[in-house]
């Protein structure tokens, strides 16, 4: 019996999708939210299962009010705040919301301090961005890729 090959998978140390959409005129904070989602790749256009919109909202009301929320608090609000929107309840299993907050936790936007969630040091999403994502997350992934193209020459 031939042995089987094992074939490697290239699995990626970081990435980022960036989109760009039109400007953001006449939005209602939701779909702000939801437009910022899907330019950062945290949502795919199309998709209906979009509970991080409302897991990054729950979040940005909490930095407004300087608190940290537990999973179980941001489960709980995401619940309220989808029945208050009339949206349906889909996406909100607690490991589901866990994943999302490990998705927004990986991108830096959330950090986890004694199992508490807060957006990264209750700064502006606009800082978060220019800082960690700008200068280190981009800038590394993309001294990575100027590595391979020099050495592909």
């Amino acid at each position: 019996m031939p042995k089987k090959k094992t074939v490697s998978k290239d699995s990626p140390l970081s990435e980022i999708t960036l989109r760009r959409y039109e400007k953001p005129y006449d939005l209602e904070r939701r779909n702000l939210i939801k437009k910022l989602c899907l330019s950062l790749g945290l949502l795919q256009p199309g998709d209906s299962r979009d509970v991080i919109v409302d897991v990054l909202t729950v979040l940005l009301d909490a930095r407004n009010k300087k608190e940290f929320v537990s999973s179980e608090e941001v489960v709980s609000r995401v619940i309220e705040f989808r029945k208050k929107e009339s949206l349906p309840l889909k996406g909100i299993a607690s490991s589901n919301i866990r994943r999302q907050l490990k998705r927004l936790k990986d991108i830096f936007i959330i950090e986890c301090i004694a199992n508490q969630y807060r957006i990264n040091e209750f700064d502006t999403l606009d800082n978060i961005f220019r800082e960690k994502i700008e200068r280190i997350y981009l800038d590394n992934i993309r001294e990575r890729v100027r590595e391979y193209m020099d050495a592909v020459k």
